[in-house]
């Protein structure tokens, strides 16, 4: 996959960003998981069997995977900045470097779980990327993610796309990725975010 340059320098820019704030991130969210994130986490568990392998893109501090783990799923945690990984490593959480747009996905997973980090992709490269999640799925394999809800994109030290979320809807369904439910909510600093469980066909 050809990524081109301006998406690059705006990948890169984003995860030095976090490289030098991870713990300042880790401060604000930890012990604060929405309770719409719960319910979407919950949603999907009941849609994996205990034991079900989880990939988690973008794992940050690491709280989605330990309530996975907590709901009977086995979850490979990954994320393209070190520094988060270094975070989950200091309480005994192994993760590994994992950058969605570049790096192959491995698999087959029961689940994909991917909240708050498609944003930073950018808008040209959601399909390649869908695409993979579709690839690295089992058959009858679900996919969560949370995506920023608006128009436009930001271009500052953290690169965000914001989509429409009908808009998104579609490009999941472009992938052959079917949406099984989706919410809308309002996260900090007044952010409009929208969940998506779809689920790769049998």
């Amino acid at each position: 996959m050809t990524i081109p340059d301006p998406a690059l320098k705006n990948m890169r820019r984003t995860i030095e960003s976090y490289e030098g704030a991870a713990r300042e991130y880790n401060a604000i969210v930890a012990g604060h998981r929405p309770p719409e994130i719960e319910d979407a986490l919950h949603r999907m568990m009941q849609l994996v069997p205990a034991g079900g392998t989880v990939l988690e893109i973008g794992s940050g501090s690491g709280q989605d995977a330990d309530f996975v783990e907590v709901l009977g799923g086995v979850v490979r945690r990954t994320d393209a900045v070190q520094a988060f990984l270094d975070l989950q490593a200091e309480r005994g959480k192994k993760g590994e470097l994992l950058n969605v747009v570049t790096d192959p996905l491995g698999g087959p997973y029961r689940a994909i779980l991917a909240m708050c980090v498609l944003i930073h992709v950018d808008r040209a490269q959601i399909a390649p990327v869908l695409r993979k999640v579709f690839n690295a799925l089992e058959p009858g394999g679900v996919f969560l993610v949370a995506m920023r809800i608006g128009e436009g994109e930001t271009n500052d030290d953290y690169h965000t796309v914001y989509w429409a979320k009908d808009r998104f809807a579609e490009a999941l369904a472009a992938a052959d990725l079917h949406t099984q439910w989706s919410s809308q909510w309002i996260g900090r600093d007044n952010v409009t975010w929208a969940n998506f469980l779809a689920r790769r066909p049998l």
